[in-house]
């Protein structure tokens, strides 16, 4: 994949920073009185690989000017290596603008996951194209690849022709464009024709596509994986139908993925991933990985997909470090990965878990 060579940023996200608070111990929510906070976004877990490894990111965002949790995203976010920008909104009183919050019980064993969206007053409903002065970031400073999240294009009329805006100065400027899809029910209810619009213009212009078969299918109208199979490995024939099916409606990318997933307990899941690069097939069969909070796998997998991309390795070795970067989040009780180096994640591609000392 070509990529622009002047650059001040590898990897540029725009997102709608929250916190998120999950239970001690892996207790669940109405159960416990004892919580940790972190700093939270689908769209800054997947750049936190690229960030921690090294390369610039930037975040464009918008904050509630004044509120000592906007103070707390923005420590965190340097904390990850991570330049950012985005306006002040004022909050307008008690009952006006907020980070949203995240709720979250990790599940353990046979108690499965549950998570509650907070997002009552989301400031980062407001993100708007006149806030940012695409010229500079796309055509003075520069950037390789564009990441765009179907959680934020659809979180608002005003986020999605912001998403749509930045995809064409990207595209204007010569930055790549990846977009993951990311359906949810609850932001798509009633605007059904507006965000297929708006998500099929995207995906016209994306480079990098990826989603899941309810994405694929919700969001962009492609008829999903055929029934049937027992397990995962054998519905992976299935899922590359489904991917041709993505290529020919939108043949302007030259990658498309999905990520494969069993869930045998909430500690136990089978992880594979499968990648159209060209013409060319690459897949991770499943196998077993051990998980402490699958919540940020997903966004991981395309955080290491993008590194391999940005890094220039060959297309093989991006899957797999997509793949391990996925499985990395989930030992973590943050949502995002915070890789070491680049040796403990392909470690875990290898299946070396011995001590390193």
């Amino acid at each position: 994949m070509e990529l622009r060579k002047d650059f001040a940023y590898s990897l540029v996200v725009p997102t709608s920073m929250g916190v998120r608070i999950t239970p001690k111990d892996g207790q669940p929510v109405h159960c416990s009185d004892t919580f940790i906070m972190q700093a939270t976004s689908a769209e800054t877990n997947v750049a936190s690989i690229a960030s921690y490894l090294g390369l610039p990111v930037k975040v464009l965002t918008t904050f509630v000017k004044d509120s000592p949790i906007a103070a707390f995203i923005k420590s965190n976010l340097a904390s990850r290596h991570m330049q950012y920008e985005g306006k002040e909104v004022p909050q307008g009183g008690p009952w006006g603008y907020r980070h949203q919050f995240n709720i979250a019980d990790s599940g353990f064993g046979s108690r499965g996951p549950r998570v509650h969206n907070d997002r009552a007053g989301e400031v980062g409903r407001t993100l708007n194209v006149k806030d940012f002065d695409l010229e500079r970031i796309f055509g003075r400073e520069g950037v390789q690849i564009l990441h765009l999240s179907g959680l934020i294009a659809a979180l608002s009329h005003e986020t999605g022709i912001f998403c749509l805006e930045l995809a064409k100065a990207a595209k204007k400027y010569g930055t790549r464009i990846s977009f993951d899809l990311n359906y949810r029910a609850s932001f798509w209810k009633d605007r059904e024709d507006e965000l297929k619009k708006i998500f099929s213009e995207i995906a016209g212009i994306s480079d990098i596509l990826v989603g899941n078969e309810e994405d694929f299918q919700l969001c962009l109208g492609i008829e999903g994986p055929e029934a049937g199979g027992k397990d995962l490995a054998s519905k992976i024939e299935s899922f590359k139908a489904m991917i041709g099916r993505v290529r020919k409606e939108y043949p302007n990318a030259s990658v498309y993925a999905t990520t494969l997933r069993q869930v045998i307990n909430t500690n136990s899941h089978l992880w594979g991933a499968i990648m159209l690069e060209g013409d060319n097939w690459h897949v991770v069969e499943p196998r077993e990985i051990h998980v402490l909070d699958r919540i940020g796998g997903g966004d991981g997998f395309v955080g290491g997909l993008l590194y391999g991309i940005l890094k220039g390795w060959e297309p093989e070795k991006w899957i797999q470090f997509g793949w391990a970067s996925g499985a990395l989040a989930t030992t973590l009780l943050t949502d995002y990965a915070q890789p070491a180096d680049e040796e403990q994640i392909w470690s875990i591609w290898q299946g070396n878990a011995r001590v390193k000392r």
